[in-house]
């Protein structure tokens, strides 16, 4: 089961990075991922971000405690969920390290669990407040990328039609 949802995380990447080659192509990478599509709307970049963060969150912080391995923690609260992006917009090879490193510190954490603990392992959401088991979180960081990374590409073609 574990090998599966590897298998997806690494092929969802694959989407994730190639809008973010998209975008290193062109000629101002800067302009478009601080593009919003409305007034108080996140920008591509934090889209991008947000993505790699979360998966540092739950590595480093929600399935276990090891915040001295989080590479990224000094900017969890611009990029978490329910925060609010911000004018300092990442380049394009600082999005793709915090992928990276967010990537990294969640599958070697995910490393640490079995099968048996797919629904036997539960954790406490703190912003919703809900219980979740293992399987199910597995399953919304899988619906999580390819969310944003659909935002983020929805958002690239807002702007290169505008």
């Amino acid at each position: 089961m574990f090998e599966t949802f590897k298998e997806t995380f690494a092929f969802n990447r694959t989407r994730t990075l190639l809008t973010l080659e998209q975008i290193a192509a062109m000629d101002n990478p800067a302009q478009v991922l601080g593009w919003r599509p409305g007034e108080g709307r996140a920008h591509i970049a934090w889209q991008l971000v947000h993505i790699g963060i979360t998966e540092e969150l739950f590595g480093a912080d929600r399935l276990a405690k090891r915040h001295e391995d989080a590479k990224h923690k000094n900017i969890w609260e611009r990029f978490q969920g329910g925060s609010t992006p911000d004018d300092d917009i990442p380049t394009v090879d600082e999005i793709r390290q915090v992928l990276n490193d967010g990537r990294a510190i969640m599958l070697d954490t995910l490393s640490q669990f079995n099968e048996q603990q797919l629904d036997s392992f539960t954790w406490i959401h703190p912003r919703l407040g809900k219980e979740l088991d293992l399987r199910t979180t597995l399953n919304i960081i899988n619906w999580h990328e390819g969310h944003h990374q659909g935002q983020a590409h929805i958002t690239l073609n807002l702007y290169n039609n505008q």
